[in-house]
């Protein structure tokens, strides 16, 4: 027997925008017995599985223009205005779970636009939130997910800065630095989530307590990505993992301690079954 001891981080987990989507989604599964949902309710492929199997449809886009009088679920990462549109459309009664962090970032950009400031948001290309952000401009803003993107000699001389709301607060100045290097006046507007952003700092302390760290969590997410590269940095002995059977008992030692965390978007239940698979090492 290995001895290992194993501790799940208790800040990681679902964030409060991903707890509610999927509460309403449980709450009308458990009454009609089915629901649309536009897009992963959440980029987990295991929790968006346990959910199909209530009677959770996923459809995209292209599929919801042929849906007429049904209830679809806007998950988390909001939408653009032409979803709500085609919803009236269609007489589709839309349960909007956008989170709230998520709809205020889509009002600002909103305000900015009818205010004709040239609008710039540092977000990954296609992700479902900077989609329902761009769409607050007539999909006019430029999107970047990184700086190199950006032709700096010939950019305006005046933008206004918007962030995807799961971005990296330490990279998203750097950007503003960088753009004022380059004599542009940025209007700044930092719209990080802080319950993403302050896990980053959480995870820091937490990756260094123990000998390994293993980080679940879908390929999917993009704030999975930044947060397993946090733990990583302070911790080279870091696995990312998306499900139980990917734990490899190779990667451990006798008497080892081992760290579970995970991303805004990873369930505690998925995290708890990691746990159960080390401890049959």
């Amino acid at each position: 027997m290995m001895n290992l001891q194993v501790h799940i981080d208790q800040h990681s987990g679902f964030c409060f925008g991903v707890v509610y989507a999927i509460e309403m989604a449980e709450e009308i599964l458990e009454d009609q017995g089915y629901l649309y949902c536009l897009g992963d309710i959440v980029h987990n492929d295991e929790e968006v599985k346990r959910l199909t199997s209530k009677g959770l449809k996923i459809i995209d886009h292209e599929e919801l223009k042929s849906l007429f009088n049904e209830k679809v679920l806007i998950r988390a990462h909001g939408e653009p205005p032409s979803t709500y549109e085609l919803a009236i459309n269609n007489n589709l009664t839309l349960i909007d779970a956008s989170c709230p962090v998520v709809l205020k970032l889509q009002n600002r950009i909103k305000n900015s636009f009818d205010k004709d400031e040239t609008i710039y948001i540092y977000g990954k290309h296609g992700h479902a939130e900077v989609i329902g952000l761009l769409g607050q401009t007539s999909n006019k803003a430029v999107v970047f997910q990184d700086i190199s993107e950006l032709d700096l000699p010939n950019l305006p001389k005046n933008l206004t800065l918007y962030s995807q709301t799961t971005k990296s607060t330490d990279k998203f100045y750097e950007i503003t630095d960088i753009l004022k290097e380059n004599g542009i006046t940025v209007n700044t507007n930092d719209t990080i989530c802080r319950q993403v952003s302050n896990r980053d700092k959480e995870l820091r302390s937490f990756a260094e307590k123990f000998d390994k760290i293993i980080f679940v969590s879908g390929t999917k997410s993009s704030n999975g990505k930044v947060l397993y590269n946090v733990c990583k940095e302070k911790n080279p002995d870091t696995y990312f993992v998306s499900n139980p059977e990917q734990v490899d008992k190779e990667w451990f030692r006798i008497n080892d301690t081992v760290g579970i965390c995970g991303a805004t978007s990873t369930p505690m239940w998925l995290m708890e079954q990691v746990k159960e698979k080390i401890a049959t090492f």
